[in-house]
């Protein structure tokens, strides 16, 4: 859309997809994180902090879309795995469900949060999260629009605190915190908010590459203490479509996550549809729930394979 266009609707427009970004990136990460089997592990706490960090991330736009009289529509547009990130950001990224893997890491984590200009080694990429945010930042200082604090939501999230949008600087602060804790800054890996984190993209890296991240004159590099690849259940990569006649015990497994999966989207809709934080603190009780059959099937072999099931994350019709 050229720049002259984007008024309120498509910032609504925008927001949406925003909305579409951030859920997309928590399942694959749950699946990472549920398959772990020693969860005090290092690898296990960074990325445990990261889906909390995302969860904030979907409260944030969840607000600015609210703030803008929309209401975010979650359990209509789920993500379907394998498949593209929303909104063309990271063009040829694809987005897949299996337990932790080198490969998961680098293609999907690492690929998900990759900055447009990575501070280490790393491909330069036009349609990161940062640039589609920056962009959607400045429609928005452009457009200048009235936010009602309707429908918003006020809440505890992980370390963060969820809070309504009223002004142009709450929308910046906002952004930037969504950038900078996925991306890092233009001179630091860290988060930018001064709690010692690194940016996802770099957390993930950690994983990757074996070892912590290090600046040393000017140079980012990993090269610090080591970060153990964890001992995991090898839960296989879902396939498109999903498993085909799984045994008993994995359907009923699925049908139990399934059903619960669809509840807590219904209740994520319900919070910022009605603006009631008893439905999103449902939705966070729920979510918590889908471990339990995710481990499960995460426990169960597939025939004539070293690898097991896993959830597939699909919404009963």
């Amino acid at each position: 859309m050229p720049e002259e266009n984007r008024g309120v609707n498509w910032l609504r427009s925008a927001l949406q997809v925003a909305v579409e970004i951030e859920f997309s990136t928590i399942p694959p990460y749950l699946c990472g994180w549920w398959s772990i089997k020693n969860r005090k592990c290092d690898a296990s706490r960074l990325i445990r902090r990261i889906i909390s960090d995302e969860m904030y991330h979907l409260g944030i736009v969840c607000n600015l879309l609210a703030g803008l009289g929309g209401r975010p529509r979650i359990r209509e547009s789920a993500p379907t795995y394998p498949g593209p990130l929303p909104g063309g950001v990271h063009p040829g990224v694809n987005v897949y469900l299996s337990g932790l893997t080198k490969s998961l890491v680098g293609d999907v984590m690492m690929a998900i949060e990759a900055p447009a200009v990575p501070l280490t080694e790393g491909a330069h990429d036009p349609r990161s999260i940062g640039v589609f945010y920056e962009e959607l930042l400045k429609a928005f200082r452009v457009v200048a629009p009235d936010l009602s604090v309707h429908r918003q939501m006020h809440e505890r999230i992980g370390e963060d605190t969820l809070r309504p949008v009223r002004t142009l600087e709450d929308v910046e602060r906002s952004i930037e915190i969504i950038k900078d804790q996925g991306e890092g800054t233009a001179a630091s890996a860290a988060d930018g908010q001064g709690d010692g984190h690194l940016a996802h993209y770099y957390a993930f890296a950690e994983i990757y590459h074996g070892r912590q991240l290090r600046e040393a004159d000017g140079d980012w590099k990993f090269t610090g203490a080591p970060v153990p690849f964890p001992d995991t259940r090898p839960m296989a990569r879902v396939p498109a479509g999903g498993w085909d006649q799984p045994p008993a015990e994995a359907q009923r497994l699925l049908d139990d996550f399934d059903t619960t999966y669809t509840a807590v989207l219904e209740a994520l809709d319900t919070a910022w549809d009605e603006g009631d934080p008893r439905s999103l603190k449902a939705a966070v009780r729920r979510m918590r729930r889908l471990e339990t059959p995710a481990v499960g099937l995460m426990e169960i072999p597939i025939t004539g394979t070293k690898e097991t099931y896993g959830p597939q994350f699909r919404p009963r019709r």
